[in-house]
């Protein structure tokens, strides 16, 4: 039976998330993995309140998940240095469950980001802070240290990423 490869990232809201769950579905299946999307719930929001609806999107991602013998997590920037609050949930909630879990599409440090960012850091000590204070980890990671340890590996691309998986179910 093929493993199951969880999609998580920002795709889906991409301005054409269903092409782009297609696009990773597609290169899954040249894996010989098949790719779950979080929108493979196909939910109708009409009929949901706001609330009820976003109940409705974080049950059937955490089913889809709980269906999945591994994700792959689209680890970009997402509105700022860092990756998205969501994909960091169901990296998480992943590993609780035991599921191996391989990051992409973060190849720079999270501080290198946090400059770019804020157009600069300031230096208190051997530290580096942002306009607020706060101290920017430097830990040479690709995000905060718990999502950046979180994963496996680390990779560039979703093909290395699903590259380690077919190796690892071989």
């Amino acid at each position: 039976m093929m493993k199951r490869i969880y999609l998580a990232g920002p795709g889906v809201f991409y301005p054409d998330p269903v092409a782009e769950g297609h696009r990773l579905k597609e290169l899954c299946s040249a894996f010989g993995l098949e790719g779950v999307f979080p929108m493979d719930a196909d939910l109708d929001l009409s009929q949901y309140s706001k609330q009820a609806g976003a109940r409705a999107i974080y049950d059937a991602n955490i089913n889809l998940i709980q269906s999945c013998d591994g994700i792959i997590a689209d680890m970009q920037p997402f509105r700022g240095p860092g990756m998205d609050g969501g994909t960091a949930f169901e990296m998480g909630f992943a590993k609780a469950l035991g599921l191996p879990v391989v990051g992409y599409g973060s190849t720079d440090t999270y501080l290198e980001r946090s400059r770019q960012f804020y157009g600069g850091l300031h230096r208190v000590g051997a530290d580096e802070v942002d306009d607020t204070g706060l101290t920017v980890e430097d830990f040479d990671l690709p995000d905060n240290l718990m999502m950046a340890c979180a994963p496996e590996m680390v990779v560039a691309t979703e093909e290395e990423a699903l590259a380690w998986f077919k190796r690892h179910f071989e």
